[in-house]
């Protein structure tokens, strides 16, 4: 009966998780003919591999779903480096080589890793594949790939043994790990010729649509981190509030861990600027789906987790309806700015008076605002005919066990944005 009442509260969703699975997935990511050749689901016998692993993967998959050859092997390869940075069983002495080395296995056949215990190593263990795939390749692609993996290797190894202390350390440390894929993604767009170069030229929007979707996921993955060891929250900023950060999941201390992850967000809505620029020069409807998805979600989890004490409690995630929602809204700049301005207002109305970043938290509000007043054809987005509402209450009251069936099914639409 929860989920009824929450589907009650927001009968919208209904309609469009209805929407969604009957076929509006569809429209959320086209398929694209790139130079590339033969699309990742439509491939050979290799490819067969690629996708299944790619259909299992990590918790970033939906943002590397792009439907094309190019883009799946790219994410298998990081995948593949992420799994040895992630392998706590592999001793320092081996993995910091590995990491320096790591763009140069692309190039040996042979080459595989049998020994790691990560859930992810089917794509070290079959590895070959992944390599002989890369190697198909155009070159122009293959050299994007090969310098962005090299890269992200050494960036990787040298947060290896030092944690992350000042706010310049997190966006170098997010630059490494997500930038960097932004920087490449955008390289493979421009180099397929479905967009202007200047997309895959100016490196630092690419790596604002990186670092904006990195701090979203160690923002609302504080609790979680700290289970598992983990620590991503910059010394910088925690040291403010508490003596160690663990100190701030203390029922005592939630007062002070709130302005610690109100601070955190403030910073992390810096990049939304560059991120509605960058959006505005997509040309592809396909690109621009793909890259929009990602950074909508962030902006609605962000939201949610604004001033939220849950956060140091459990999971914040964004509703499933909701997050079907932004997938089917977000097909243009003017949506998205108007999601923008949306979720940054609801963040607005949640800013306390006592909390200390309360004055930067209004000003980088005011410079999303700018950029993203509402105007274009989402400025009404959520206001539905009043019988698609009475229809969709009707609904829910007579098959919410249906529609449950319904929202587990659109899961692998929507992990990018819980996750």
């Amino acid at each position: 009966m929860e989920l009824l009442k929450k589907w009650l509260g927001h009968p919208e969703d209904i309609y469009n998780l209805l929407r969604f699975k009957m076929g509006g997935y569809r429209a959320v990511m086209p398929r694209i003919d790139t130079v590339s050749g033969t699309g990742c689901d439509d491939g050979g016998g290799g490819m067969l591999f690629v996708i299944s692993v790619h259909r299992a993967g990590a918790r970033d998959d939906c943002f590397f779903s792009f439907p094309r050859h190019a883009v799946c092997i790219f994410y298998l390869v990081l995948r593949a480096l992420d799994t040895i940075e992630d392998d706590m069983t592999i001793s320092l002495d081996v993995k910091v080589p590995m990491l320096h080395e790591f763009h140069s296995y692309l190039y040996q056949p042979e080459w595989k890793y049998m020994e790691s215990k990560e859930k992810d190593r089917q794509v070290l263990e079959d590895f070959p594949t992944i390599s002989m795939e890369f190697r198909n390749l155009s070159k122009v692609y293959q050299d994007v790939i090969s310098d962005i993996c090299h890269k992200m290797g050494v960036g990787m190894a040298e947060f290896l043994e030092k944690k992350v202390d000042s706010q310049h350390e997190w966006d170098k440390y997010c630059h490494y790990v997500a930038g960097l894929v932004g920087i490449g993604l955008s390289r493979l767009f421009s180099a397929s010729e479905l967009e202007d170069p200047v997309v895959g030229q100016d490196t630092e929007l690419a790596n604002s649509m990186g670092l904006f979707l990195q701090k979203t996921n160690i923002i609302r993955d504080y609790l979680e981190d700290q289970l598992e060891g983990r620590e991503f929250w910059p010394r910088e900023v925690w040291s403010r509030y508490a003596k160690k950060l663990s100190d701030l999941a203390k029922p005592e201390n939630i007062d002070m861990a709130v302005q610690c992850l109100n601070e955190l967000i403030t910073n992390a809505l810096h990049h939304v600027p560059d991120v509605l620029t960058y959006l505005s020069r997509l040309k592809n409807q396909s690109v621009f789906n793909f890259c929009a998805i990602p950074q909508v979600m962030a902006i609605a989890t962000l939201a949610a987790c604004y001033n939220n004490k849950q956060v140091f409690r459990g999971v914040v995630k964004i509703r499933k309806g909701q997050a079907v929602t932004l997938m089917m809204d977000a097909t243009n700049i003017q949506a998205v700015k108007a999601i923008m301005y949306q979720y940054v207002e609801e963040i607005y109305q949640k800013i306390p008076s006592t909390d200390p970043s309360s004055n930067k938290t209004q000003q980088v509000i005011a410079s999303i605002r700018a950029m993203s007043l509402p105007g274009g054809p989402m400025a009404s987005r959520h206001h539905y005919s009043p019988i698609y509402l009475s229809c969709a209450m009707l609904l829910a009251a007579l098959s919410w066990q249906y529609l449950s069936t319904i929202s587990k099914a659109t899961e692998e639409y929507v992990q990018a944005g819980e996750n």
